[in-house]
């Protein structure tokens, strides 16, 4: 089957979409039902879904980190990758709109006490982290995250029919852990879209969602090509 890049681009549009929807979601209309725990599995389930549903035709990225990862090992060209990555900052934006449009049907939210699921360091994190901590975590967290991209999807792997799951859950663990640190973005695209709506320290702090996803998804790279260089 041949596919067009225009179709890659609607397929990672709508893909960082429902991540963004349902993960922000998760915490801006649920999280004080499911508690961080639904939240982490919100993100990991929006992922886990959207593999199956569009990785036969993008990849499913939805991730500017992933993309910019996948460039660095030749598995994406340039114009490709930098189609992707507008598209998935697109669908981001397009994903915080409309939650942000279905969160003020409730009298008491105000996005300036509730937010989006923005990340944040500092007075922005759930536990005030620093920012330092919150750059360090980043960049850890978005390593360990491509190591597992990479490896699951790798054509060394025979049980690649297995990826979605493994790259879900991974997900899951890290919100796990990293949700009080930073919320975890791992993902430009899924930073970029609620700042822009909250504007304030969201926005001056989200060079942090932008450097560290992106470093480390480069490191996890390297990380997983020094074992599996066949």
């Amino acid at each position: 089957m041949t596919v067009s890049l225009s179709q890659k681009c609607i397929a990672e549009f709508f893909g960082t979409f429902v991540l963004v929807f349902m993960g922000c979601g998760s915490a801006v209309l649920a999280g004080a039902h499911v508690g961080f725990l639904g939240i982490a599995f919100a993100f990991g389930l929006s992922v886990l879904a959207m593999v199956y549903a569009i990785g036969h035709i993008s990849g499913c990225h939805i991730n500017p980190a992933i993309t910019i990862s996948m460039l660095a090992h030749g598995k994406i060209s340039g114009k490709d990758a930098g189609a992707y990555i507008v598209s998935q900052i697109a669908g981001a934006i397009v994903g915080s709109a409309v939650l942000y449009f279905i969160a003020q049907g409730k009298a008491d939210y105000a996005i300036a006490v509730n937010g989006l699921g923005q990340n944040g360091v500092e007075g922005g994190s759930p536990d005030h982290y620093s920012l330092i901590s919150g750059l360090v975590a980043e960049i850890v967290l978005t390593a360990i995250f491509l190591i597992v991209v990479h490896g699951s999807t790798s054509k060394n792997n025979s049980n690649g029919a297995f990826a979605g799951l493994a790259i879900g859950l991974a997900l899951t663990l890290i919100h796990i852990v990293g949700i009080p640190v930073t919320g975890v973005s791992v993902n430009p695209a899924r930073s970029i879209g609620p700042a822009l709506f909250v504007g304030g320290a969201a926005l001056s702090h989200l060079w942090v969602f932008i450097v560290g996803p992106i470093v480390g998804g480069l490191l996890g790279g390297f990380i997983w090509k020094l074992y599996d260089n066949k």
